[in-house]
């Protein structure tokens, strides 16, 4: 198994491993590590069915499943991100986020394996949580100690959000749901340590799922929010990974934010999901 640094703030990709086949403890507790220390894992040249999808994703975690998109027929936890070549809505996912931080135990990882990649556009992004905190001016690092951030999926999935019933109608590729659950708030520190690594880190973003900061003003949320993801954004905690057909890509929901990106009109992209607790 050969592990490679990618050139930019955290991925690794990972040679040498056929993820068809059944691993060995040794070599789940190596993906395992590196998993930790990269928080994105790309496998590239896999030749994977659901039933490997799921196999492998059971290594890291229990199944987690997704609330507001339904798994595929004859599956309970696979979920296929679609897009059309014709499609014309919003791209989605495209804001920076952390898979369901909404919930009170959020999923450790998702786990995504391209079918059909187009050959251009579509790049996933990912922000290092562990270094937006190790690089942060201690200024703003102060005016974040002890904050616990609200989380809600209400933005994007209840029925007046994004994704709610303005786009009931929407061509899309894929079917997205929505509910009032999505109202329903959940809280977490903004810095906290990672429950595994023990690590600590940013967690969270606005427009991704955070939706106030608790026992602060609101003006005093609104300038904290803005201040952090200004921060959080910056190029040098990024990393842009390119897709191929083929290619798994596991990231840690625990250390990094990530968001979807264009590009690639005229042309059907298709992945399959787990997410894992």
């Amino acid at each position: 198994m050969k592990i490679t640094k990618s050139n930019g703030a955290c991925g690794a990709s990972v040679e040498g491993v056929d993820l068809s086949q059944e691993l060995s403890q040794e070599q789940v507790e190596q993906l395992r590590a590196a998993w930790l220390d990269h928080h994105v894992l790309v496998f590239p040249k896999q030749e994977l069915s659901d039933d490997d999808l799921e196999r492998f994703s059971q290594y890291f975690g229990s199944f987690a499943g997704d609330p507001y998109f339904p798994p595929i027929e004859g599956r309970k936890y696979v979920a296929e991100l679609r897009r059309a070549a014709d499609e014309t809505t919003p791209i989605f996912a495209d804001a920076w986020h952390s898979d369901w931080s909404f919930r009170a135990e959020p999923p450790a990882g998702t786990i995504l394996y391209g079918l059909k990649i187009p050959p251009v556009g579509g790049n996933t992004d990912f922000i290092n949580l562990h270094k937006v905190l190790d690089d942060m001016p201690a200024d703003l690092r102060v005016r974040l100690e002890g904050k616990i951030a609200q989380h809600s999926a209400k933005l994007a999935y209840a029925p007046d959000g994004l994704y709610g019933e303005r786009e009931k109608d929407a061509k899309r590729g894929m079917k997205i749901l929505y509910s009032e659950d999505a109202y329903d708030v959940e809280t977490h520190p903004i810095i906290r340590k990672h429950p595994e690594s023990g690590k600590e880190g940013v967690f969270g973003t606005i427009f991704g799922y955070i939706v106030g900061i608790e026992d602060t003003s609101p003006e005093e949320e609104q300038k904290l929010m803005e201040d952090l993801y200004n921060w959080q954004t910056r190029a040098e905690f990024q990393y842009s990974h390119e897709w191929e057909a083929g290619m798994l890509v596991m990231w840690d929901n625990r250390s990094v934010l990530h968001k979807a990106n264009g590009g690639y009109e005229g042309h059907e992209r298709i992945l399959h999901r787990v997410v894992i607790n």
